[in-house]
C-alpha cells in the first residue's frame, strides 16, 4: 500500500506526471515535470528525492511509472538496475555529461545497481537527436581511443563518489559496472539483428519522432546509419534487461525519443515494464546545451580542462541559476541548500553558494587533491598569495597559465628587473619597455615593481620553487623558471 502514497506525494504535489489520473491513453506517453516541486519534508524514496531536486525531468511511461516506479524503487526493496549510455565522440567527458552520472549515483546511493555504458558501437554511427546534420564519421580506432578516455573518466568518478560522498556505515551502496555495447553489437550479425529486434520495431514510431522528421526535411537529410541509431540504442536496453535485470533507462532531456524505442522493444520481445527517465539538459547563458558541437564544452579530463578552470566555470554562476546548480550537481540536503541560501541574501558580496557548488563538484571530478589545486591556482591568481604560487607544480603551472609563454633563464649577477622583463621578451626595447615599469605596469609575484634597476632577490621575486611570475598589465602573464639556483 505505500506506492500509492508516494505516487501521490511525488506525481501530484511535484507534477512529475502531471495533473490528475486520467484514463490510460491508447498508446504510451510520458508527462513532464513542469511544475515547481514544493518540498514535502521526509518524503521517502529515490523518486520523491529527485523529484524534489529537479534531477528527474520526465518519466516514461506515464501510467505504469505511476502505478509501478515508486513502489519498485522503495527503500527496503530488492534492488533494481539503471543504466545510461554515453557515446565516445570525445576522449572526455564534459559538464553536459555529469547530471546523467548524477542521476546514475542517486540510483547507486539509494542501494539500486547502475551500468554506465560506453557507446563504443553506436558511436559509429552517430545519434541524430537535436542535431541539424550529420556528425563527423569517426574510425573505428579512433571510437576505441575515445571510449578509453571515457571509461577513465566514468571509472574516476565512480570511484571519488565513493571515497568522498559515502560515508561509512551509510547503508548499501549499489553496484557500479562500466560496459562497452561494442561487446554485443560488434558481435550480433546483421540479418539476427533485422530478424529479431528490426521486425518489433515500427516504421511509422521512428519516422515520427521529432528529430527525425526535422532532419528528413532538412537539405542533407538523414542517412539510413543513422536512422537505425535508435534501433541499436534501443537494442541496448533489451541486451542489458536480458543479461543485467536492467528495467530502467536514464538520459538526457534529448534522448526521450531513443528510450521511448528502447521502452516498446524491450516489452514487445519480454512482456516486462521497463520505464525511461530523462534528466534537464543544461544549457549556456544563450540557451545553447553545454558540448563538443556548441564549442562550449566544459570538459571533466584534466587534460583539456584543469581542475581551476572547472571549478571557476561553477563559481560564476549568477544568482538566477546557483541554487538550483546546488541541487542538481551536487548531493548536499535541501535543508543544507535552503539555509546557504538564506546566508547568501545576508551576504552575497561573499558568494558562498557559487564556492561551495563548485568545491562539490571539483571534488567529485578531480578528487580531493583536484579540489586543492584548484584553490591554490585561484588563490595565485586572484588574491596574488605567494605561498600559493611557491605550492603549485608544473602541472598546476601550466594549466594555470595555458595561453602564457614561459621561459628558463640562468639568474646572473646583478640581475634587475629590466633585464628580466627584457629576456622574457615581455616588453619592448628602449625608452617605452623602461617606461612601462616605472609607470606600474609590471609585477612579479603579484608585487607590483616601478624601479627597474632592482635587484632580483631570491625569496622575493624569485619563489622557493625556482618560478617568477611576471605580469605585464592586467592580463598578459609570463612564467619564468630559474635554471641552477
Amino acid at each position: 500500500m505505500a506506492a500509492p502514497t508516494l505516487a501521490r506525494r511525488c506525481g501530484r504535489a511535484a507534477g512529475l506526471w502531471g495533473g490528475p489520473r486520467r484514463a490510460p491513453p491508447p498508446l504510451p506517453l510520458r508527462r513532464r515535470a513542469h511544475e515547481r516541486p514544493r518540498r514535502a519534508r521526509g518524503a521517502g524514496g529515490l523518486l520523491a528525492a529527485q523529484c524534489e531536486r529537479g534531477l528527474f525531468q520526465e518519466v516514461f511511461p506515464a501510467q505504469s511509472a505511476e502505478e509501478q516506479l515508486p513502489g519498485l524503487l522503495e527503500p527496503g526493496r530488492p534492488p533494481l538496475t539503471a543504466y545510461c549510455g554515453f557515446d565516445p565522440t570525445a576522449e572526455s567527458l564534459h559538464v553536459g555529461h555529469l547530471l546523467a552520472v548524477m542521476a546514475l549515483l542517486h540510483f547507486q546511493r539509494a542501494g539500486h545497481n547502475v551500468i554506465a555504458v560506453v557507446g563504443g558501437a553506436t558511436a559509429r554511427l552517430g545519434d541524430p537527436s537535436g542535431r541539424e546534420r550529420a556528425r563527423e564519421p569517426l574510425s573505428a580506432e579512433q571510437v576505441r581511443a575515445h571510449a578509453r578516455g571515457l571509461r577513465a573518466g566514468l571509472g574516476r568518478l565512480f570511484e571519488n563518489h565513493r571515497e568522498l560522498f559515502w560515508a561509512a556505515g551509510g547503508g548499501r551502496l549499489g553496484q557500479a559496472a562500466l560496459l562497452d555495447n561494442a561487446c554485443w553489437l560488434g558481435r550480433q550479425p546483421l540479418l539476427d539483428f533485422l530478424g529479431g529486434a528490426g521486425g518489433r520495431l515500427r516504421m511509422g514510431t521512428l519516422l515520427s519522432r521529432q528529430s527525425c522528421q526535422a532532419r528528413l526535411r532538412s537539405p542533407e537529410g538523414m542517412s539510413l546509419a543513422e536512422f537505425l541509431y535508435p534501433a541499436l540504442q534501443a537494442y541496448d536496453f533489451l541486451h542489458l534487461h536480458q543479461h543485467h535485470g536492467c528495467r530502467v533507462q536514464l538520459g538526457g532531456a534529448d534522448q526521450m525519443g531513443n528510450i521511448m524505442s528502447g521502452y516498446e522493444l524491450v516489452t514487445k520481445m519480454t512482456g516486462t515494464d521497463v520505464f525511461g527517465i530523462t534528466v534537464p539538459l543544461i544549457t549556456s547563458t544563450t540557451g545553447d546545451k553545454l558540448g563538443k558541437t556548441a564549442g562550449n564544452a566544459v570538459w571533466l579530463n584534466r587534460d583539456k580542462t584543469s581542475p581551476f578552470e572547472l571549478y571557476q566555470f561553477f563559481v560564476r554562476q549568477q544568482d538566477n541559476i546557483v541554487e538550483k546548480y546546488l541541487k542538481l550537481f551536487t548531493f548536499i540536503p535541501l535543508e543544507e541548500i535552503d539555509h546557504i541560501m538564506e546566508m547568501h541574501a545576508k551576504e552575497p558580496e561573499k558568494w558562498g553558494p557559487q564556492k561551495r557548488l563548485a568545491a562539490e563538484v571539483t571534488k567529485l571530478v578531480h578528487g580531493r587533491e583536484g579540489l586543492e589545486s584548484a584553490k591554490r591556482c585561484t588563490k595565485a591568481l586572484y588574491y596574488s598569495s605567494v605561498e600559493a604560487l611557491e605550492a603549485m607544480s608544473d602541472q598546476e603551472l601550466q594549466e594555470l597559465f595555458r595561453q602564457a609563454p614561459s621561459a628558463e633563464l640562468m639568474l646572473e649577477p646583478g640581475m634587475n628587473v629590466l633585464d628580466l622583463c627584457r629576456k622574457a621578451n615581455a616588453i619592448p626595447d628602449g625608452p617605452s619597455g623602461y617606461q612601462k615599469i616605472t609607470d606600474g605596469g609590471v609585477s612579479i609575484n603579484g608585487i607590483r615593481v616601478t624601479n627597474p634597476e632592482t635587484v632580483l632577490i631570491l625569496g622575493q621575486h624569485i619563489l622557493k620553487n625556482g618560478v617568477s611570475l611576471l605580469r605585464i598589465g592586467k592580463k598578459n602573464y609570463y612564467v619564468i623558471k630559474w635554471l641552477q639556483l
